[in-house]
């Protein structure tokens, strides 16, 4: 089959609450896509539709071309975590995996493959209701995996990792894609995305803010800004402010300068007399970028007292 995922002007809504409006992304085969947004964006409402759990009422959102519902094998073609705690407390978590498999044709040898694959063969027969949440994750991805599927996806697949199950992941994520599958990851954790993520899919209140590459995304955040580390902050702050440029102070001895070139920054503050310890092209995180495209989009805001 075809490997994507392919959303087009969905709409969805809840009562008097739209809950998706318009929304369209592509994920393609061979990337691991992010798919981020503010709480109440749209992104668990999105997942749901792409997997048939709820009805869109506008658009659609096809795997491989097709509607979920449509699909003849669909833990052969499709591979979804959205719950870890879904599965059943007293059941064995072996059990649970080969239920999967007899009930959608699949070879029971698979089951030991994905147990091995995701560290679990040593507690294979314990009841899932004695595991951690790391645990339950890890027997989620399993589950996702136990059809060698060529799509995947993963809604906060870190939640409960320790940082050894976090590496893990990213290069099971990465691995995954290399294979040519189509990948797409919700997270709240932009560190994680940064290091695993090549696009990025960017929604609030249920709309597209950005599709673009991560490292565009990183450069496009990144430009025009300079670090400045200066003694004399107040001072060189000043001399830059008359200059034109708009200065920040983020540290100490520390100033993010926007609108005059690293070159143009030297020669004032030569001029002036004041010492410069660092001069540098800033480089956003993934976490400054993505807070700068959800500022406006953003529901609930916590107000911290200064």
């Amino acid at each position: 089959m075809e490997t994507s995922i392919d959303v087009r002007d969905l709409r969805k809504r809840y009562g008097s609450t739209v809950a998706v409006d318009g929304l369209s992304f592509e994920v393609r085969p061979g990337l691991v896509t992010g798919f981020v947004g503010p709480n109440g964006a749209g992104k668990s409402t999105t997942m749901r539709v792409i997997l048939g759990l709820d009805a869109a009422d506008e658009g659609s959102a096809l795997i491989g071309g097709r509607p979920y519902r449509s699909l003849r094998a669909p833990l052969r073609e499709v591979g979804a975590l959205l719950d870890a705690a879904s599965v059943h407390p007293g059941r064995r978590a072996r059990d649970h995996l080969l239920w999967m498999a007899h009930y959608s044709g699949l070879p029971r040898r698979r089951v030991g493959e994905v147990l091995d694959l995701v560290g679990l063969s040593s507690v294979a027969r314990r009841r899932v209701g004695g595991f951690s949440l790391g645990m339950r994750q890890r027997l989620g991805i399993a589950a996702a995996l136990l059809g060698d599927p060529p799509v995947l996806m993963f809604d906060e697949p870190v939640n409960g990792l320790d940082p050894e199950g976090i590496r893990w992941i990213r290069e099971l994520l990465r691995s995954m894609a290399a294979e040519g599958r189509a990948v797409l990851v919700s997270s709240h954790l932009m560190g994680e995305l940064e290091d695993t993520a090549d696009h990025l899919v960017v929604i609030g209140r249920g709309r597209l803010i950005a599709d673009t590459t991560v490292r565009e995304l990183l450069e496009t955040a990144s430009a025009g800004r300079v670090v400045l580390r200066t003694a004399r902050r107040s001072e060189a702050m000043s001399v830059l402010a008359n200059a034109g440029a708009e200065v920040a102070a983020t540290e100490r001895d520390t100033l993010t300068v926007t609108g005059l070139p690293a070159e143009r920054i030297a020669t004032l503050l030569g001029e002036s007399g004041l010492p410069v310890s660092e001069l540098a092209q800033h480089r956003a995180s993934l976490e400054e970028a993505y807070m700068e495209l959800t500022r406006d989009s953003v529901d609930y805001r916590v107000e911290v007292a200064k």
